[in-house]
């Protein structure tokens, strides 16, 4: 087979794969480092861009001498090797070249690893816990907690059998049903650590990442200057859910911000007065069914018929059909040796109550009635 002919058969080979691949697949590939909309992020960029024409121009010299090189010395032109060995002068000059041009981008990286090390005289404080699969957020000079799951559509989208096509989903996976509020041209601490497993907390376009290790609080921060609405993901691998629980960052101007402030004290005070009083059953089943599907969906499914072998089914199972005060137990506390989670840290009394009762009144179940009452004496 001539040299034509196997260069025309794979030319079609990579026609036919490009024609034949999905369209998403190439609508969204970018060669290049993400830009960001924070201080740091630009410098981050700026080297970025510096060490790529760097070592390009490095690249196309080192190579372009190699080519020239072997094309005009070679043999069939007639070329004798030269009979010498080492010089002093060419081992300096390749010495020294490598040397100043990392000395020259050292520079410029020392101070902007500096800068990016340098948390102090935040303006804004969150500390950001890692939890399988979620994450939980506390604005330390508001008193602020609470937690950020995966968004309802994406939840239900991602289940086994739920006929939705997920590319109709905006931002598929890349949702919350809360995201974090933080005001422009304002310096925002995060402190990343977990309760569980290693984590991390990644925001390409805030040009931030960092782990959240169990015992540890780790320290980054940036400073957005435009606003809108910027998405991550965990970035280690934290378990089965790994890729359910993203980051959303919401930045708003500084009023907008104070006013989200102050209304999410008012929902803490709202839902603190609703653990104290009664609730009917219609009020349960309600909020019951809205905690479910952003707490419980993705284990138990949202039918609760849940995963056999891995995860019981609460639709007829002995969990929601059983005495209440074992059915409070292992919502609150988890289950030894499984994959239950403890919700007591992670849920008020109101929304324990709420979902207990919920799930022991859906699906066919007929059980009991929880108040907030009763979590409470739980604890």
């Amino acid at each position: 087979m001539s040299a034509n002919t196997i260069t025309r058969k794979l030319r079609s080979f990579l026609y036919a794969v490009l024609l034949l691949g999905p369209g998403s697949a190439f609508a969204e590939y970018d060669l290049n480092m993400s830009e960001t909309v924070t201080v740091v992020g630009k410098e981050i960029y700026g080297l970025h861009m510096l060490v790529l024409w760097i070592v390009t121009i490095v690249g196309i010299g080192v190579f372009g001498v190699m080519i020239y090189s072997l094309f005009k010395h070679r043999k069939s032109k007639g070329a004798k090797p030269a009979q010498f060995h080492e010089s002093t002068t060419v081992e300096v000059i390749w010495t020294i070249i490598p040397l100043v041009v990392l000395v020259l981008i050292a520079i410029p990286a020392t101070k902007t690893l500096i800068k990016y090390e340098d948390t102090g005289n935040a303006d804004v404080t969150v500390k950001a816990t890692g939890w399988q699969w979620k994450w939980q957020y506390e604005y330390l000079d508001e008193g602020l907690s609470f937690f950020s799951n995966l968004d309802q559509a994406s939840n239900e989208a991602r289940q086994k059998d739920s006929g939705v096509d997920v590319r109709t989903v905006e931002n598929y996976l890349l949702d919350v049903d809360k995201p974090i509020v933080v005001p422009v041209n304002k310096k925002v601490r995060i402190l990343t650590t977990s309760n569980d497993v290693i984590h991390a907390w990644w925001v390409p376009d805030l040009g931030i990442k960092r782990d959240a290790i169990p015992g540890y609080i780790n320290e980054s921060w940036f400073k957005a200057t435009e606003t809108g609405t910027y998405r991550g993901q965990c970035a280690e691998l934290c378990g089965i859910n790994h890729g359910f629980m993203p980051i959303v960052v919401k930045v708003v101007a500084e009023n907008e911000y104070q006013s989200w402030v102050a209304e999410q004290k008012a929902v803490a005070a709202a839902a603190n007065a609703g653990s104290e009083r009664e609730w009917s059953k219609e009020e349960l089943m309600r909020r019951g069914e809205e905690v479910y599907k952003a707490n419980c969906a993705a284990c138990h499914q949202a039918n609760g018929q849940g995963i056999p072998g891995t995860f019981p089914s609460l639709a007829g199972g002995k969990i929601a059909t059983g005495p209440a005060k074992g059915h409070i137990d292992i919502v609150m506390n988890g289950k030894s040796g499984t994959a239950m989670q403890a919700f007591g840290p992670q849920l008020n009394d109101a929304d324990l109550a709420a979902v207990i009762t919920y799930e022991r009144n859906s699906w066919g179940n007929s059980a009991s009635v929880v108040q907030p009452s009763a979590v409470k004496a739980a604890r």
